[in-house]
């Protein structure tokens, strides 16, 4: 289910199996997240938009336009966690990496360096209250920043460009770590996709 993609939406296929990223977060963990949670999510939207407008659009279309209305909360909760769910899988890779290029030049620019970053990223992330997200936003000046967000809201409601997002729902980690988000944060850099997240920041997108 590419993000742009419209018509009948289906569950994207994992860019890894889903052992890949252990023992980060486990294949016991990916399998009840994506393969009942976000399963759900895409058959429930299927289900929301037939015979709507909301149909014809693509992902990202549905979560701008339903954010702004009260009467389709239903499918702006639902899009949204397709949404996110689909964005957080492309960004993590088995091996993970390090920033380079372009994205690292924005990372010391706003926030002196990699290590000030990550810091900075999980403090976020660790301090969303409840179920929600860490996102790291390209400005339109080319300068990154850091927001979180409770749970299926993204900064694409507002026609912002994340270039990187992690989940910090329970049934993200909680298999694994528990209550022990911290943990899971400090070990989620290793299996973070800055290849990926280099692109959509020299897209725009």
């Amino acid at each position: 289910m590419p993000l742009d993609t419209k018509g009948k939406f289906s569950l994207p296929t994992l860019p890894y199996a889903e052992n890949a990223l252990e023992p980060v977060i486990s294949a016991r963990t990916i399998s009840f997240h994506y393969g009942k949670h976000h399963k759900a999510y895409v058959d429930k939207l299927n289900e929301l938009v037939a015979g709507t407008p909301y149909e014809s659009m693509t992902l990202e279309e549905i979560v701008r336009k339903a954010a702004k209305s009260d009467k389709d909360k239903a499918i702006f909760n639902t899009a949204g966690q397709a949404w996110t769910h689909t964005f957080y899988w492309e960004s993590m890779a088995p091996k993970g990496g390090a920033p380079s290029g372009k994205i690292l030049d924005a990372l010391k620019s706003s926030f002196g360096g990699v290590k000030e970053f990550n810091e900075a990223f999980a403090k976020a992330a660790v301090a969303q209250f409840g179920s929600g997200w860490a996102w790291l936003v390209k400005g339109a000046d080319g300068k990154v920043s850091i927001e979180s967000s409770p749970n299926q809201d993204s900064p694409v409601m507002d026609g912002k460009f994340p270039v990187l997002g992690c989940d910090v729902w329970e049934h993200a980690y909680y298999l694994k770590y528990q209550n022990r988000r911290a943990d899971y944060l400090a070990a989620w850099w290793n299996v973070v996709n800055w290849a990926v997240a280099g692109r959509r920041y020299d897209s725009g997108k």
